[in-house]
């Protein structure tokens, strides 16, 4: 699992005051639990870039004012227009204490059903897992060199090795898509095999009235 060190601050006031100054000063107000005790801080917004504004899953190194911590990010706030960070919370890590997070979902292989035309539909990017520390993966690779036309991979699809799924089983993960071009041209073919099946019931039809008369 990748880490990413934040350096932070203690905050001396927890007013709303002052939480609004240190936002308006590119800060953002922090929490973390788990420990012995609350630590109230607050980091630099610059340092969660590479945090909380990527698909990757990651660690936290906390340095507060020398002080070390191993924690995860538990939850973040924005801002409803401009999507500015305003609070974030973390949760202290302890080696034998099961975390939960959300890991981020990968393929390898090549889908046969998208060499066919398809297009490969990724309807779940992450996957909620509940593990160890030592235990979490960075990311979940899933193999579609299985995937035909119309098929798809599950959550129940996944092999939880050390660490437990806490989504539905039967949540779709990916699936290959049929291209409306060729339902089209499915649905074209089957018109036009029922249109000569058609054809040659009404020559058997004929030849048999002409016979008959």
């Amino acid at each position: 699992m990748r880490t990413v060190e934040i350096i932070g601050y203690k905050r001396a006031n927890l007013g709303k005051a002052e939480a609004k100054r240190l936002r308006a000063e590119s800060n953002v107000p922090c929490v973390l639990y788990g420990g012995k005790e609350q630590i109230h801080f607050y980091a630099p917004m610059i340092l969660f870039r590479e945090l909380v504004y990527t698909p990757e899953a990651a660690f936290v190194k906390l340095n507060i004012e020398g002080d070390e911590y191993s924690a995860i990010i538990q939850d973040v706030q924005f801002h409803p227009v401009n999507e500015i960070l305003l609070h974030a919370d973390f949760l202290q890590l302890s080696e034998d204490k099961p975390i939960k997070m959300d890991i981020p979902v990968k393929f390898e292989g090549n889908a046969p059903g998208v060499v066919q035309g398809g297009k490969l539909m990724v309807k779940v990017g992450r996957v909620r897992i509940k593990a160890l520390p030592a235990n979490m993966p960075e990311s979940i690779t899933m193999d579609i060199s299985g995937l035909d036309l119309g098929k798809s991979l599950k959550v129940g699809n996944i092999d939880a090795t050390n660490f437990e799924l806490l989504n539905n089983p039967r949540v779709t993960i990916a699936t290959v898509d049929i291209p409306r071009a060729l339902k089209s041209g499915e649905f074209a073919e089957e018109e036009e095999g029922e249109e000569e099946e058609g054809a040659e019931e009404a020559a058997e039809e004929e030849t048999t009235e002409s016979s008959e008369g």
